[in-house]
């Protein structure tokens, strides 16, 4: 039987609460996250292009966890401009090379869910989830009690990240 965690400050983060007076409220999360006036490391933003960004996933399913994103709400991968899709796969290959780099891990998913039947948890912005894997991350805590366990915090995660990133 499934069972149930309650996390209501997800809510909080996929709404996407302002976290001071001067933060934005209009926008996706995404176009919010990338108006904050508070720094990169407090935002989780990796890296900034053109066209798109990578940033720390806040609820990441294992360390290392990120995301690439094209800088306007775009909710389909045919509605990017051609510039946004060139710079979105181009960022997609660095950020795989900088998770190899960070945590030399046995492999990398690498995906994206469009629309909310698909599981998108933002469906309104596109966004390309990757993460670093190894055999076995997937443990007892995973399967019997539906809890993720992360050995390092975000900061540590964002710090290995950025640093690994190409040219960061």
């Amino acid at each position: 039987m499934l069972e149930r965690l309650w996390a209501p400050w997800r809510s909080r983060y996929v709404s996407g609460i302002p976290k001071s007076d001067s933060t934005p409220t209009q926008g996706t999360l995404f176009e919010r996250l990338l108006a904050a006036p508070e720094p990169d490391e407090e935002t989780g933003i990796l890296w900034r292009g053109e066209t798109c960004f990578a940033v720390l996933n806040a609820y990441p399913y294992g360390s290392g966890h990120l995301m690439v994103a094209p800088n306007r709400a775009v909710a389909d991968l045919g509605d990017l401009s051609d510039a946004e899709s060139d710079e979105l796969w181009v960022a997609v290959r660095a950020a795989v090379a900088a998770i190899h780099r960070a945590y030399s891990p046995e492999g990398v998913n690498v995906g994206l869910n469009l629309g909310a039947a698909a599981g998108a948890g933002v469906p309104d912005h596109l966004h390309v989830h990757c993460l670093p894997r190894w055999r076995g991350d997937t443990n007892f805590m995973t399967t019997m009690a539906e809890t993720r366990v992360l050995p390092e915090s975000l900061a540590e995660s964002w710090s290995k990240l950025r640093n690994a990133w190409e040219g960061g």
